[in-house]
């Protein structure tokens, strides 16, 4: 039997039922049943409860999110006991925690932000005292208020799992539970609030007129750099650095920073560069936008505006979470017979073509499937709602249920875990064969880079997703 301080996702084993394609076409009309039900019945505009409003509809699906990276990664599971988790059925597993997930993000969302922060420390996380003020109408009370509780679960979403993959946990790694989980829960709470006021609090001081000078920099300090004064500069990279942090666990394997053996070293380096990283990508993203539609312009209320273009870097950015997780959970991670640099090359070209296959699926045929509008830039678009209610599902399939039903689950014992641990240190080790692959990989990475700036204007030029 496994040891108790190792954490329940990494002692257990997933294995296919079957042979061949079938658990994944299993697992698939699995969540993509869940899925269309679920949205039906919660998210659709046309549907049941019409959440999609759309910031009522994201803050609970964002807040979802991070409640299941809480109670799976950071907490391992607690207050239940190993035993149950390990003994019960996948079914009654995927059942129980997804409604205790539901039942905790409701009390976050109406109990802390809207209840205790909403009434006694800020105006716009409550609707209520938000429709106290001249001129606000009910919509907008509740649209500001759910749109200020989903920026703070925007950060978390990045901090919480980066804690883990890139400070691995540390200095708490060796408490148990529920020391472990609440000291990081801590740290990551108090350094994503820190995060909130620095980037999240300033826009909304300028949602209601007058702005609110006195507890806001108001107009906010990214303004002539960013040519906006909406948050949504700040959304792009921090969606950015949430999707990094999956690429990096994922389909890199933590690649190249495994190779730094210092440890101190090793972990800043991560945590630092996946913010280096997904300032990069988002950056890329922008410019992008700009080799296909031309400048942005300030002012300007469609595609052209710098906000919109901000937040659409970030919706770009989920389109390809979802083929990484796909990926990684129900493909095995392929490929896994080469080495690992080669191994994580193949799957970022995947990743990027499954990712491109996503945006131009999704912007052809969603507001069709989902109720959502046609084009890009309208109001009531936005993509980051289905793609993460859709991942949220993968979650608590993969999490949870233990891949049921295309996958069943074993325990690896303590000197399996070491056996792997010592198999990925000798694969990560530093050699200096690896200079020639390095500088081949950087310059085809340049031409790759040019190639694709060259590339986009004659496609934009050519092919129209939207009429």
């Amino acid at each position: 039997m496994a040891d108790h301080n190792i954490p329940y996702l990494e002692e257990r084993k997933l294995i296919k039922r079957w042979q061949g394609p079938c658990p994944l076409l299993a697992n698939m009309i699995l969540t993509l049943s869940i899925f269309a039900v679920t949205w039906w019945i919660f998210q659709d505009p046309r549907g049941v409860m019409r959440l999609y409003t759309p910031y009522v509809g994201y803050n609970y699906c964002r807040w979802w999110l991070i409640i299941l990276i809480w109670m799976a990664y950071i907490f391992d599971f607690w207050p239940f006991k190993r035993s149950w988790i390990r003994n019960a059925h996948p079914l009654q597993k995927g059942i129980v925690l997804s409604l205790v997930s539901v039942g905790v993000m409701l009390v976050i969302i109406h109990g802390f932000f809207e209840g205790v922060l909403g009434n006694f420390a800020f105006a716009y996380f409550s609707p209520h005292q938000l429709q106290q003020l001249p001129g606000i109408t009910e919509f907008y009370a509740t649209e500001y208020a759910a749109q200020a509780c989903m920026m703070f679960a925007v950060i978390a979403s990045w901090i919480s799992p980066a804690w883990l993959v890139a400070l691995e946990g540390h200095p708490w790694q060796n408490e148990g539970q529920p020391v472990k989980g609440f000291s990081i829960w801590l740290g990551t709470f108090c350094l994503s609030l820190v995060i909130y006021f620095m980037t999240m609090h300033n826009h909304m001081g300028i949602l209601y007129y007058p702005w609110q000078y006195f507890t806001a920099i108001t107009p906010p300090y990214w303004e002539s750099f960013a040519q906006t004064v909406s948050a949504n500069f700040h959304v792009a990279w921090i969606m950015c650095c949430t999707v990094v942090v999956w690429f990096m666990e994922g389909i890199w394997e933590r690649y190249s920073f495994c190779l730094i053996k210092r440890p101190w070293l090793r972990r800043f380096a991560l945590f630092f560069g996946i913010m280096a990283i997904s300032v990069a990508l988002c950056f890329f993203f922008w410019y992008m936008q700009e080799l296909v539609w031309g400048d942005a312009v300030r002012g300007h209320r469609r595609d052209a505006a710098p906000d919109w273009r901000w937040l659409h870097v970030g919706e770009t950015a989920i389109f390809f979470l979802v083929p990484a997780l796909f990926l990684q959970f129900y493909c095995g991670n392929w490929p896994n017979r080469f080495s690992t640099p080669v191994n994580a090359l193949v799957r970022t070209v995947l990743v990027a073509l499954g990712g491109i296959m996503i945006y131009c699926l999704y912007y052809q045929y969603a507001h069709f499937l989902l109720g959502t509008q046609k084009g890009f830039s309208h109001p009531q678009q936005f993509p980051m709602i289905p793609m993460i209610w859709l991942i949220n599902i993968w979650l608590i399939n993969w999490w949870f249920m233990d891949g049921w039903p295309g996958w069943k689950r074993e325990l690896r014992s303590a000197g399996e875990i070491a056996a792997d641990e010592h198999a990925f240190a000798v694969r990560s080790a530093w050699s200096p064969a690896m200079l020639p692959g390095l500088a081949v990989g950087i310059l085809a990475g340049i031409v790759l880079y040019f190639a694709i700036v060259a590339a986009l204007p004659w496609f934009s030029a050519h092919f129209t997703l939207v009429q």
